[in-house]
């Protein structure tokens, strides 16, 4: 079985807490052209290391639950370059587009809190609903819209002005939200009922529900908007659901898929699998695994994962680490070292 320190189920369903393992690559690892090893970066390392990726660059922030930090990262060198205090229980975390702000879920104190990425600063809290775990920012920046686990609730927040501006409800236990290409729809996966909660956010409230499994607990949409991709928690597959249609199409994929993402062009979808400790590629054209990338031995626990056109970034959260793949060999090239329990993931 996997084992995991939090599940994403935002109603507090914990699995018992363990001791962390040893993070799996420790001190600094060579890095070669090809790319075909991993390079391991400690916080604590003074040697310089050379870029991965061509044209990687901006910051990457890491949520660590159990420290209650956030980890600031150089994307271009991985290089941690601020840890900072970030509420209690840390754990879905977006980026603003222009860089400027990060909206951290805090789980364990029913807040938002919000960074202001130029001094690395907590500027000020939102007080939202119980356990919010899951955070995703409107294609236009204007509303974040927050999943409330223990109160069935999205609570929506004005960027702007950093106030709830309503409060939605959903289905029993959302854990994350996704948007419509052009941002008419928000996807609310609720773990508790098997379903997806459609908001209209126009209107505010929820316009239908769409099947999707046992335990959703992530959701991702594809750029053409046609498709959801959903990673049913408590089955060893990932769901491809119809947005206009319902229609399902279902993959199998490692024990435990916890989070689920597109990458940019739309071609595949990437599945973070607890239990074998894998990465899974799918093909969004054939709906099947068409690579499998292995991040360590079971109880590295990836956990979430954000998709850019130079990297696919994966927190562990038994590791204590971050792994950094290229989408192109679908290979390892870097490991971060980070604090204890890696949870959300956002990249600027």
């Amino acid at each position: 079985m996997f084992s995991a320190l939090r599940t994403r189920a935002g109603g507090g369903r914990r699995r018992p807490a363990r001791t962390l393992r040893p993070a799996l690559a420790a001190g600094i690892g060579i890095l070669l052209i090809s790319c075909t090893h991993a390079t391991s970066v400690r916080k604590d390392s003074a040697v310089p290391v050379a870029p991965v990726l061509a044209g990687a660059g901006g910051r990457v922030y890491v949520t660590n639950q159990q420290d209650n930090t956030l980890s600031v990262i150089d994307a271009r060198t991985y290089k941690v370059v601020a840890t900072v205090p970030a509420g209690v229980g840390p754990e879905g975390v977006a980026a603003a587009k222009d860089g400027k702000h990060v909206y951290i879920a805090n789980s364990g104190s029913a807040r938002v809190s919000v960074l202001d990425t130029r001094n690395n600063k907590i500027v000020t809290t939102v007080t939202v609903g119980r356990s919010p775990t899951g955070v995703g920012l409107s294609p236009d920046g204007s509303a974040l819209y927050v999943t409330n686990g223990g109160s069935n609730t999205v609570s929506l927040i004005d960027t702007r002005t950093n106030k709830v501006a309503s409060t939605i409800p959903v289905g029993k236990s959302p854990v994350d939200v996704a948007f419509s290409p052009d941002g008419g729809s928000a996807y609310v996966a609720n773990s508790g009922s098997g379903n997806l909660s459609v908001i209209n956010t126009r209107t505010r409230r929820v316009d239908r529900n769409l099947p999707a499994g046992l335990s959703p607990v992530g959701v991702a949409i594809t750029p053409d908007g046609r498709s959801a991709y959903v990673a049913d928690e408590t089955a060893a597959h990932v769901l491809a659901v119809g947005t206009r249609t319902g229609e399902v199409s279902t993959v199998s994929v490692g024990e435990g898929p916890f989070d689920v993402a597109i990458g940019p062009d739309g071609r595949f979808a990437y599945s973070a699998d607890l239990g074998p400790g894998n990465v899974s590629v799918i093909s969004t054209d054939s709906h099947r695994v068409s690579a499998t990338v292995a991040l360590g031995p079971p109880g590295t626990d990836p956990f979430n994962l954000e998709v850019t056109d130079e990297a696919i970034y994966v927190t562990n959260q038994g590791a204590g680490t971050l792994k950094v793949i290229d989408p192109d060999s679908n290979k390892v090239v870097a490991t971060v070292t980070l604090g204890a329990s890696p949870y959300g993931v956002a990249v600027s």
